[in-house]
């Protein structure tokens, strides 16, 4: 395994992170508990969840994978082994039963904070995140950025002074951003450099061959201004392993198990798909090998969080952690990329 810290932290973490929102639904507690048995053998120490999960979020499954995680805990006695990363939901009008409001208030954070760290069986999450933004703008498979009718005011301050009390309690040791962008990221920064509040560390965001918008100018921030970046959807739902260009049905894939999740299924996405295959065949990769060593040797890249439903999936995506690719193989990525630019924003 390879390893590297949380910016501007010694918190030692290795540069796969295990996702873990197929667990409750797609994955049992019984398959949970092995693969997280399986990736701290193999060195991963860092995992990933969130009070929404499992995913697609229902409220019947809503918080059952932080339970499998916090059984996983209490039975194997390893919680000091592994950098904990959780988060809180953002608004959305269908999580209604998650609690009172859907927002980043004082009184949210916390019951959203003490529910989960109940059900993770611990006394602290490593590194907590807000899921998503509170205001409108471009995420979730939206390209550039419309303004939009917008009630939010902004609040950055106030949030950052409720997460400082956690901070304060032990109860989080460090913060980070998910589905955020340039402005977002920046403004978080500026009130811990004019107001001394917690520093975000991390911004959790979808890249991958299929999805690349992160360097177009969250890359550059996160560069200069040390926040590590990591890496979600590294896969695209399984399309990036090639699975679906053989013609098989492949009924238990998440793509054909929730058709609402349409991101990685366009036109675009099979034909972009068809020509990672080709270089990856041409250099005598794997298309999965292609797919996960491009990330990992991005500068910008603190973790990789690779997600799998079976056991073959889990190995085969932690071995690529062997993998480098040549110059010549980045370039014939980049040129896939200049002709079919970001298929699954």
């Amino acid at each position: 395994m390879k390893y590297t810290t949380l910016p501007n932290t010694d918190i030692k973490v290795s540069k796969i992170c295990l996702g873990t929102m197929t667990f409750g639904q797609q994955n049992t507690e019984a398959d949970g508990h092995a693969q997280m048995d399986y990736a701290l053998e193999q060195g991963v120490n860092f995992f990933d969840t969130a009070e929404m999960y499992s995913i697609p979020a229902r409220e019947e499954t809503y918080g059952s994978t932080e339970k499998i995680l916090g059984s996983w805990f209490k039975k194997s006695r390893k919680r000091e082994e592994i950098v904990l990363a959780s988060k809180i939901a953002g608004p959305n009008p269908s999580f209604t039963y998650m609690r009172e409001k859907n927002d980043f208030s004082a009184a949210s954070i916390k019951y959203a904070l003490d529910n989960s760290l109940k059900r993770l069986q611990t006394d602290y999450i490593d590194l907590y995140q807000l899921h998503w933004p509170e205001r409108k703008t471009n995420y979730f498979g939206q390209r550039g950025f419309t303004l939009q009718d917008d009630q939010w005011e902004d609040n950055i301050h106030e949030v950052l002074t409720t997460l400082e009390g956690f901070v304060k309690e032990g109860k989080i040791k460090h913060i980070g951003l998910s589905n955020e962008n340039a402005w977002g990221i920046m403004r978080f920064l500026e009130e811990n450099k004019y107001n001394n509040l917690p520093r975000v560390k991390t911004i959790q965001n979808p890249y991958s061959l299929l999805n690349r918008l992160f360097e177009n100018a969250s890359a550059e921030v996160c560069a200069r201004e040390n926040v590590g970046l990591l890496a979600y959807s590294p896969m695209g739902f399984g399309v990036l392993s090639g699975k679906f260009l053989t013609g098989e049905s492949h009924p238990n894939a998440r793509i054909n198990l929730f058709p609402q999740y349409t991101r990685y299924n366009s036109a675009q996405c099979i034909e972009a798909t068809k020509l990672y295959q080709e270089i990856a065949v041409k250099n005598g990769l794997s298309l999965t090998e292609l797919s996960l060593a491009f990330i990992e040797q991005q500068p910008f890249l603190t973790s990789t969080i690779i997600g799998a439903t079976t056991m073959e999936q889990l190995k085969e995506n932690i071995d690529t952690i062997k993998v480098t690719l040549s110059e010549d193989v980045l370039k014939a990525i980049n040129e896939v990329q200049s002709i079919i630019p970001d298929p699954a924003p």
